[in-house]
């Protein structure tokens, strides 16, 4: 029994440091980086929040694409060829559609960290 719960103990403690630890191919940015390329033509910038969050407050360069959406409208909406730049409202739900879109075969993917409770 002793066993079991130190199984489970390691099985906690990895889930957790993998969704502390950035991924894998995936460039973290600050919301000061991001204030420098919003003018970039070359970047899709991705609002992963709910519609909701998004008409309360939203930076307008960035596209709302719910994160529950965003595997099947990723493919038909974004173009692979182009870097992804993915905000959320902390930073969480962002770096989960970052693992996403590397899954969907995007290999240009940006995490804003701290989302758009950091931006000013």
């Amino acid at each position: 029994m002793e066993y079991m719960n130190y199984i489970l103990i390691a099985l906690f403690l990895f889930l957790i440091i993998q969704r502390i630890f950035p991924i894998k191919g995936v460039r973290n940015i600050s919301t000061a980086q991001l204030k420098s390329e919003l003018k970039d033509k070359n970047k899709q910038f991705i609002d992963v929040r709910t519609s909701g969050e998004f008409k309360g407050r939203h930076i307008k360069e960035f596209k709302n694409i719910p994160l529950q959406q965003l595997a099947q409208k990723a493919e038909k909406e974004l173009q692979k060829d182009k870097e992804v730049v993915v905000i959320c409202q902390s930073g969480m739900r962002s770096q989960k559609a970052s693992k996403i879109l590397k899954k969907l075969g995007f290999t240009k993917v940006t995490n804003v960290k701290g989302g758009m409770s950091s931006w000013i």
